[in-house]
């Protein structure tokens, strides 16, 4: 991930107002996190309709429970859960998922096939797989999440996840370099 957690530090002064009440304060916190968050929904989601509706639906209940925050962690972690909590609770809705597909058809999985890929010709590419697909694969590869936790997160079973990351790395070998041909169970 091209940011870092720096850049999304929040004054402890406007989170202290924020939990006071102070509607000014957190329209500011809204202002600074609105992009970052609906990027989130957004990459997960794949609809710019469901991740405004995520962003919308994670400032609320970050706004309803901004009393909870305990400075454990950065802030925007915080707040990012809250999204990323959003946004799974969407997908466990839609339930967009093949179930007959077999992991151990898919080939070497050790070169990414994004690392060449230009960000425009990659989002077309991710945007053509199943929103539970491309969660898992941006839980695994861009958050940082391991399999049992992305299961856990998901209501799903550890291969689930595993699948769902062969599946999505597969395709989008597939739709990235059409010399490759796409793996069917």
């Amino acid at each position: 991930m091209t940011s870092s957690f720096a850049e999304f530090q929040v004054p402890q002064t406007l989170i202290d107002r924020a939990c006071a009440g102070d509607l000014r304060a957190f329209e500011q916190i809204y202002r600074r996190f609105e992009r970052p968050m609906y990027t989130l929904a957004l990459r997960m989601l794949g609809e710019a309709d469901a991740a405004r509706d995520v962003l919308h639906d994670a400032m609320l209940k970050a706004f309803q429970r901004i009393g909870q925050y305990r400075n454990e962690a950065p802030f925007w972690a915080w707040l990012r859960q809250i999204a990323l909590n959003e946004a799974l609770m969407r997908l466990r809705k839609v339930r967009d998922v093949d179930t007959d597909f077999d992991p151990d058809t898919i080939g070497d999985e050790s070169a990414a096939p994004w690392a060449q890929a230009d960000a425009a010709t990659l989002d077309r590419a991710l945007s053509n797989l199943p929103a539970t697909t491309r969660s898992v694969i941006w839980l695994y590869h861009v958050e940082g999440y391991s399999h049992p936790e992305i299961a856990e997160m998901m209501g799903k079973t550890i291969s689930f996840s595993k699948s769902q990351l062969a599946r999505g790395t597969s395709r989008l070998r597939a739709m990235l370099d059409p010399s490759v041909e796409l793996c069917h169970a």
